[in-house]
């Protein structure tokens, strides 16, 4: 997949492209099917399928408390190339480019800078300022200059609307099941494992890999989760604490993963969590055994959880190095 992060760096028209424009937020089974869409037609004119997004998200820029984002602009940008987009343009979003109007993105970015054949677009997207780009607008730009504009309908899994702010509320509610039927694979965070307290192994009996979360990203819902880890290539079950920590008066978000049949010194390496499924809330307890105890019985839970989900599980770990 070719990537540009800034349209100085499109030097000419893309050829056939065939392009659809949207945030993307989680590219999620309802982007998924824009992707195909925008796929299938540039095939049928020997074109490129073309995928435009913004980063940051423009409601990070424009009213940053509203949102809390489902994927990383790396996790974005692995998704859309699996969904087998040929270019992918990221255009640089600010207040400055935010006041640009429905007109001018169309004359100036679409067409003359892209080059765009033909369009493919989401059921409810608008664009340019004050949401002027709308579907009726883009359907008049396209009979004026000669490029088809298709809607792609909303979709519905299981009687729920797929879409990015369902997710989030999925997400905020611990409910990874659900989830994962409206992404298509299980949620995931990730980062470099940070070194903590270490109190896990040596205080607890059970080490863990911390990963720090930011309480301005999306976070899920406080309390014990079954995992599976993946690392180096290879995957492993595991059980994470998001939270505080409430049983030693932490103060400071973090994800606590004690993984499975590992011993590996993994600090400042880099990692990846997928939720399946969240077990039980936080809790405090009176001291280091009580904890112990109980996580225990969260492993026992959890090996339960990953032995009846095997064949995802393996399904899971090969999408992830297929990236």
């Amino acid at each position: 997949m070719k990537l540009y992060t800034n349209l100085t760096d499109i030097k000419g028209p893309i050829s056939g492209a065939c392009a659809t424009i949207g945030n993307f937020d989680g590219v999620h089974l309802g982007h998924q099917m824009l992707f195909a869409e925008v796929v299938s037609r540039a095939h049928a004119i020997k074109g490129a399928s073309v995928a435009v997004t913004f980063d940051p998200h423009p409601l990070k820029v424009l009213r940053p408390e509203s949102i809390r984002l489902i994927s990383t602009t790396e996790q974005k940008i692995e998704l859309i190339e699996k969904a087998g987009i040929d270019v992918l343009v990221i255009i640089p979003f600010d207040r400055a480019f935010a006041a640009t109007s429905a007109e001018t993105f169309v004359e100036d970015i679409l067409l003359k800078t892209i080059g765009v054949r033909e369009l493919v677009v989401g059921y409810d997207y608008a664009f340019g300022r004050g949401r002027q780009g709308n579907i009726d607008f883009l359907r008049e730009k396209g009979r004026a200059h000669g490029f088809p504009v298709t809607v792609v309908e909303a979709h519905y899994e299981n009687g729920m609307l797929v879409s990015s702010t369902r997710i989030r509320e999925l997400v905020a509610e611990g409910r990874m099941a659900d989830v994962r039927i409206l992404l298509g694979r299980y949620y995931q965070i990730r980062g470099d494992v940070q070194r903590g307290k270490q109190r896990g192994g040596r205080v607890v009996g059970f080490p863990t890999a911390n990963l720090r979360i930011s309480e301005e990203d999306l976070c899920p819902k406080r309390g014990v989760y079954v995992t599976q880890v993946i690392y180096d290539g290879r995957c492993y079950g595991g059980v994470s604490n998001i939270g505080y920590n409430p049983t030693f008066g932490e103060n400071r978000l973090v994800a606590e993963t004690h993984i499975f049949d590992f011993h590996d010194d993994i600090y400042g390496r880099p990692i990846k969590i997928n939720l399946l499924r969240h077990l039980r809330g936080e809790k405090k307890f009176d001291g280091p055994e009580a904890l112990a105890a109980q996580i225990r019985l969260d492993i026992e839970a959890a090996r339960e959880v990953l032995a009846a989900a095997q064949k995802e599980l393996l399904l899971s770990c090969e999408e992830n190095f297929s990236r």
